[in-house]
């Protein structure tokens, strides 16, 4: 008990050197941190949403958006599988949830049925009479779903990082839907505009036969769209067409896109964004704009036409620029919505709340006050009840909460309210370990034992009750973060970082405060 290795000492020490490094940094302002020489820690404890303010949205992913577009394709899909065995057909279109052909050949029935089969994995094939029906089954849908879900989080965490937001929270919530909390963020209107835009963007040549017109009225020709302009915010040209007729076939789309960068045209100084194609995207940019020198190329943005400028010479370096009356702001989130690339699906937003900073200060406040009482009230209890071992005691659930915060520091874990009941919590637990020692030391004096001999009987036997009892909390507050919410994994977080800093000063750090005593003191009694 009195001989402790050098190389523990100095491992304790080091553990809580390292651990009021870390801290140190919550003490100064965020500012003031940037400051600190690069070798010195300057991460702070991430504040979650209900601490620091910001936004709260409940997303839902129109995945009916996608299975159409699937089911689109797969109309062209059954044209060509069906003309390259060269099998007539009529009435061949996407009508419901399903694609519906009629066979004109009644002995290649068969034969089309096989090769409708092989076309899209996830759907089956039903045959009535000479009608042939493709459908998504119950997998299908499933498979489409999830995709388009996890593409959907992946790209709004793209975007939400572009926006320079710490530590948001972006997580799936039930089948559908996406949970995004942003802390701190002052602009939640910028926000919503960029998650409400899919950032779709192609490149169609135009249809210069057609007439915009007969378009307007309905009767749109074959092969062609009809697309608005985008409105901007500074109007348009007075003599720009606010409709424009497109080939409906992509000339080239914008999923080739590496980058884009919001910048300024030389000759105008008006705001444009400048992108840049991979090297399949580039070479086919180069082959249309050199096969349609002298022609329009509409450039279109979630189906409305943001510019339609005429090819004056081809496109050789694989990268171009966007002009269309931008402001500075529509130029920066253009660039970043390209940047980040296209939602496979649009987002409705069911749900937003936003919480004010005061109401985090508030809370951060009695978080405070709740945790100083407690410590307060634990630390006066171990006095009175054990003594100087119990001031050891105290200096050990001092060192406790340093650790906590240091953890939280250095791994960038988010404090949330509920966290801060974890915090409240642990400082209770703390003392647990040490009273189960101190009442174990009373039982051996009482049994007749030396000071040193009992105090090291306490160690040693009561060593596995400890760890016995923390450790089935520990695997409550695991099971608590792997399979709760939000909030309950806040409140898991602390508990979890509590749970094992608290194993560290009851059994490493008071153990060697008692055992420094010891060989200094030399006791004839156990003050206990």
């Amino acid at each position: 008990m009195v001989y402790f290795a050098k190389w523990k000492v100095v491992l304790i020490l080091a553990i809580v050197g390292l651990g009021f490094l870390f801290a140190a940094p919550n003490l100064f302002d965020e500012k003031a941190t940037n400051d600190f020489p690069g070798f010195f820690p300057h991460k702070q404890v991430n504040l979650g949403l209900d601490l620091r303010g910001g936004s709260h949205l409940l997303l839902e992913v129109k995945v009916e958006a996608v299975v159409k577009e699937r089911l689109n394709s797969l109309v062209d899909g059954v044209r060509i599988a069906l003309r390259r065995e060269k099998i007539r057909y009529k009435r061949l279109g996407h009508r419901g949830n399903g694609v519906f052909v009629t066979i004109l050949q009644a002995d290649k029935v068969d034969l089309a049925k096989s090769l409708l089969a092989d076309i899209e994995q996830g759907f089956d094939v039903t045959v009535d009479g000479s009608r042939i029906s493709v459908r998504p089954n119950k997998e299908g849908l499933r498979e489409i779903r999830d995709a388009t879900v996890a593409q959907s989080i992946e790209i709004v965490r793209r975007r939400i990082d572009e926006t320079g937001t710490k530590e948001p929270t972006i997580q799936r919530q039930g089948e559908d839907r996406i949970l995004l909390q942003l802390p701190g963020v002052d602009d939640p209107e910028r926000v919503k505009r960029l998650l409400g835009r899919t950032a779709k963007m192609t490149f169609h040549l135009l249809d210069l036969d057609g007439s915009i017109e007969e378009a307007i009225q309905g009767r749109v020709p074959p092969g062609s769209l009809l697309l608005p302009l985008i409105e901007s915010n500074r109007g348009g040209k007075k003599d720009e067409p606010r409709h424009y007729l497109v080939q409906k076939r992509v000339a080239v789309g914008g999923d080739h896109l590496v980058d884009s960068q919001p910048s300024f045209d030389n000759r105008t100084n008006e705001p444009i964004v400048s992108f840049r194609f991979d090297t399949a995207g580039g070479k086919r940019f180069a082959d249309v704009t050199r096969k349609n020198v002298n022609k329009p190329f509409a450039i279109v943005l979630d189906n409305k036409v943001i510019s339609a400028p005429v090819i004056r010479e081809p496109i050789l370096g694989g990268s171009g620029q966007i002009s269309g009356g931008f402001t500075t702001e529509e130029a920066r989130d253009l660039a970043l919505l390209l940047r980040a690339g296209a939602l496979p699906a649009p987002l409705i937003i069911l749900e937003e709340r936003t919480v004010g900073p005061g109401l985090g200060a508030d809370s951060i406040a009695a978080g405070k006050v709740a945790s100083v009482i407690g410590l307060v009230f634990v630390i006066i209890f171990m006095v009175i009840v054990y003594g100087l071992f119990g001031v050891f005691a105290d200096i050990a659930l001092l060192v406790n909460l340093v650790l906590i915060v240091s953890v939280l520091s250095a791994l960038q874990a988010t404090l949330t309210l509920p966290g801060i009941a974890g915090i409240v919590l642990t400082i209770g637990m703390a003392v647990d370990a040490n009273v189960l020692v101190f009442e174990r030391i009373r039982e051996e004096v009482r049994a007749g034992r030396t000071p040193i001999s009992a105090i090291d009987a306490g160690y040693s036997r009561a060593i596995s009750t400890i760890i016995d009892a923390n450790l089935t909390t520990l695997i409550a507050a695991i099971i608590l973060f792997q399979f709760g919410s939000g909030p309950i994994k806040g409140f898991a977080v602390t508990l979890i970082i509590g749970i094992i800093t608290s194993m560290f000063t009851a059994i490493m750090l008071t153990r060697l405060l008692v055992a420094g005593w010891i060989r200094r003191s030399r006791p004839t009694k156990v003050p206990i």
